[in-house]
């Protein structure tokens, strides 16, 4: 049975009272999902996804009353503590947990059929792309600008009902400063030719891959990728034979127009993000940020004084994965915060938040002064080198605790 055509506004009355409701997003996110949404009443809905804070909006569905179950925190939760329940899980464990309670339904942006009747996840095939097959209903935006992406499809006939029309995709690109190029050298002369590079969300991850166009041979295998994973491939740092998989292409319309060429494969977290396939993986390098790395080595990548600001995210499974006689596993920061007031390498017990990544799960840290290798360094070692690369300004203090 074909899907029904319904508009936005008639989407709330298709789900399931008291649902719980898998929304596609990262830049999956439908703004005309969102915008039918918003015009209901959404009480006794919850929505859970992949939201990435700064990209996703879901401020209007809990001014509709809905609750939202998330793996990220972001700063429109502020002021709507009550209807968010927060679920601090790494990859494998969100993939654990969304199989013993898959959704009861699931809104999806899709692109138009093929000709053999499926529609593409575009640029997000995160865990929507593993479990739809348990999902009882599914309404898609069939969406003529989302990208045929070499990855997961859904039929179209599975779909319960549909929408129709444009809609951009969400953009985003953090740019780079004079700190993250200086960053971004360091770290790529520690990156070996012919490595997979893995790396993280942020303005400092995108640089170090930026600085990499000189090299060759590499490839990528990634939970998420950027602009800079298209400026690698269009220098001609990448290797010829499928130089890229990912679950999650973020980035600007440039990057959205090319992620539909041969070179770019997508794949669900069972894939991206299994240890098994990850450790496998020769010169593994993985590359992810951090707000604070103390000077035992932990990083810290969730919280501010503020308060929580994301989640474990994949940089856990990433570096299990690279824990091996070839990984590599940096971790990248600039040295300070708050006009360099506020340094970011931080005595043991004064970080703020949860460790995100433990001693044992960074090989190197990196700032604009230098790069501390803590492989195979005693605690003594470990604190005189994660001193060695604080901002000066600051090192004294640090070496006095």
């Amino acid at each position: 049975m074909a899907p029904l055509l319904i508009g936005s506004r008639d989407l709330a009355g298709h789900l399931p009272a008291g649902a719980r409701i898998w929304l596609h997003a990262c830049s999956g996110e439908s703004a005309l999902i969102r915008d039918g949404l918003e015009a209901a009443d959404l009480r006794g809905l919850t929505f859970t996804g992949i939201f990435v804070p700064g990209l996703n909006r879901l401020a209007g569905l809990l001014a509709a009353g809905a609750r939202v179950e998330s793996y990220f925190m972001m700063p429109e939760f502020s002021g709507h503590e009550a209807q968010v329940d927060f679920l601090p899980f790494c990859y494998r464990e969100i993939r654990l947990h969304l199989a013993a309670n898959p959704p009861d339904a699931a809104l999806v942006m899709v692109s138009p059929p093929d000709e053999q009747g499926m529609c593409s996840l575009g640029p997000v095939n995160d865990f929507i792309a593993d479990i739809w097959p348990r999902i009882p209903r599914i309404i898609a935006h069939i969406n003529p600008l989302v990208p045929r992406t070499n990855g997961w499809s859904i039929p179209f006939d599975r779909f319960h009902a549909v929408i129709e029309g444009e809609a951009p995709l969400p953009v985003s690109d953090p740019g780079m400063d004079e700190v993250s190029a200086r960053i971004a050298t360091l770290a790529g002369e520690m990156v070996p030719e012919g490595a997979t590079i893995q790396a993280g969300l942020g303005r400092t991850p995108e640089a170090v891959l930026r600085g990499l166009t000189d090299h060759r041979n590499l490839s990528v295998h990634s939970g998420l990728i950027g602009n800079s994973t298209l400026d690698l491939l269009e220098a001609g740092a990448l290797r010829q034979d499928a130089p890229i998989r990912a679950g999650v292409a973020i980035g600007n319309s440039r990057l959205y127009e090319a992620v539909g060429r041969p070179e770019f494969r997508f794949a669900p977290p069972s894939i991206t993000h299994d240890v098994a396939q990850l450790a496998a993986i020769g010169r593994l390098v993985t590359i992810n940020s951090a707000i604070e790395v103390d000077l035992a080595g932990n990083s810290y990548a969730e919280a501010t004084p503020r308060g929580l600001v994301s989640g474990p995210g994949g940089a856990s499974d990433f570096a299990a994965g690279a824990r091996g006689l070839q990984g590599l596993r940096l971790v990248v920061l600039p040295a300070t915060a708050a006009g360099g007031r506020v340094s970011r390498i931080v005595s043991a017990g004064r970080a703020t938040g949860p460790i995100s990544l433990g001693r044992f799960d960074t090989d190197m840290v990196v700032t604009e002064y230098g790069i501390a290798d803590l492989r195979a360094a005693s605690q003594a070692q470990r604190r005189e080198r994660l001193t060695a690369i604080a901002a000066p300004q600051h090192r004294a203090k640090l070496a006095q605790n």
